[in-house]
């Protein structure tokens, strides 16, 4: 059974190279278990899909609220789905800093991600079109 998961969270070190580790780890970690999805990060806050076997997303998930490099782990948006949205990617990635604001603004108050004030479905719909003006990129 495929799921997928939508979460925010903080980081706590927000330095390029602190994002690349997190992003690395993803791209070695997730073919074997199975996992795709997409991380788009600005601000200091991270969104991330993940997409994948149940217990597999489940597991994941548990591990990321116990890394020390996330605060502010919070669930926006679970479910059972037929099929893979982002199973292109690894780990897809954006920097919300390299692409149009108004595309934040279309889904937000203010051009800025902030996915903790919003419901899970507007931050889906915001990775989707992320993904619609090929804003993701990123290594299969």
């Amino acid at each position: 059974m495929l799921v997928r998961l939508l979460y925010a969270s903080r980081t706590v070190d927000t330095s390029p190279d602190a994002i690349e580790a997190i992003l690395s780890q993803s791209r070695q970690h997730n073919p074997t278990c199975g996992i795709t999805g997409v991380l788009c990060y600005g601000g200091g806050v991270f969104l991330q899909a993940i997409e994948g076997g149940r217990s597999a997303v489940s597991a994941l998930y548990g591990h990321i609220q116990k890394d020390p490099r996330h605060k502010d782990v919070e669930l926006l948006h679970f479910e059972e789905i037929h099929e893979r949205r982002f199973g292109g990617w690894t780990m897809g990635q954006v920097n919300l800093t390299r692409i149009n604001h108004s595309i934040l603004l279309k889904y937000s108050e203010k051009p800025e991600l902030d996915p903790y004030s919003v419901s899970g479905r507007v931050s889906f719909a915001l990775l989707e079109e992320l993904m619609a003006t090929a804003s993701i990129i990123g290594r299969a």
